[in-house]
């Protein structure tokens, strides 16, 4: 097996690569960073697979067992661009949640008086997002692609990281975005745009939720565009139990995935528990 010394040349190529694959912007620096991080433990000594096992060992006992995997799937990446899969090594093994906490999980009435509260400073574009993402399902991402003539039609075409999916439109949703899209003069093209025409920013999306935590009395931890597509999940997993048929509508190429998004809270899991009468 070739020698691998990892120097900033091969780390840059290896950025490339992954700008090539058509990998996200965040996937991207976030690979990057792992990277750069596992260049520093090999300390400019050829890579073998004791460096990755003891890479893999000092990272275990340090992040979290997601966190570590995340790094692990970086270096295994650059370990095949490098022309050394045999140096590949093994994610950590973590079984599968059972509930997530209570406090990490946003509520639907929750979901409403953050909307009330955008409501209430007149921003009805940011409660009109907060609907949408929430109604659909769909990534802060994906907000683009919602476009006058979608809501016409009354679905919306996603093309993103080379795939295509088709998202549904609720009546009412459509109805409220045509709305919208007419009281800003909107006759064609993405509902969802700032000032100057462009998209919305996923960031500045984020910041317009936090900002809304203090008058609608939720917890800032829970509020973030990804939870609104959790809630959809599990609302939706509560009226029709089929994890296929949510894998397609969330865009999922993995049923483990889709998984993740109905687990239920550990609050609802100790009902359900002691509903058992297990206990005399």
């Amino acid at each position: 097996m070739k020698s691998i010394v990892l120097t900033p040349s091969l780390l840059a190529e290896y950025a490339d690569s992954l700008r090539h694959s058509e990998k996200s912007p965040a996937t991207i620096v976030k690979y990057g960073r792992y990277a750069r991080a596992f260049a520093e433990f090999a300390a400019g000594e050829p890579v073998t697979r004791n460096t990755v096992l003891e890479f893999k060992a000092s990272i275990a006992g340090q992040y979290t067992a997601s966190g570590a995997n995340g790094m692990l799937a970086a270096v295994n990446r650059l370990l095949e661009f490098l022309g050394t899969p045999g140096l590949k090594v093994g994610l950590l093994r973590v079984q599968q949640r059972l509930c997530i906490p209570a406090e990490r999980e946003l509520s639907r009435a929750e979901l409403e008086r953050l909307m009330a509260a955008a409501e209430c400073r007149d921003d009805g574009r940011l409660a009109l997002v907060l609907q949408t993402l929430f109604a659909t399902g769909a990534r802060v991402s994906e907000l683009q692609f919602f476009t006058f003539e979608s809501a016409v039609y009354g679905s919306v075409e996603i093309r993103l990281k080379g795939k295509i999916r088709t998202v549904f439109l609720p009546t009412k949703l459509c109805m409220k975005l045509l709305s919208y899209a007419g009281s800003q003069g909107i006759t064609a093209g993405p509902v969802f745009v700032t000032r100057t025409g462009k998209p919305l920013d996923r960031s500045n999306i984020w910041k317009a939720m936090k900002a809304l935590c203090s008058a609608a009395g939720v917890d800032p931890a829970k509020v973030f565009p990804h939870n609104l597509r959790r809630l959809f999940a599990r609302v939706y997993y509560g009226r029709i139990p089929s994890l296929a048929e949510l894998a397609d509508v969330l865009g999922h190429s993995r049923v483990d995935t889709t998984r993740l998004y109905t687990a239920t809270t550990d609050a609802e899991y100790r009902k359900k528990l002691d509903a058992l009468m297990l206990v005399r």
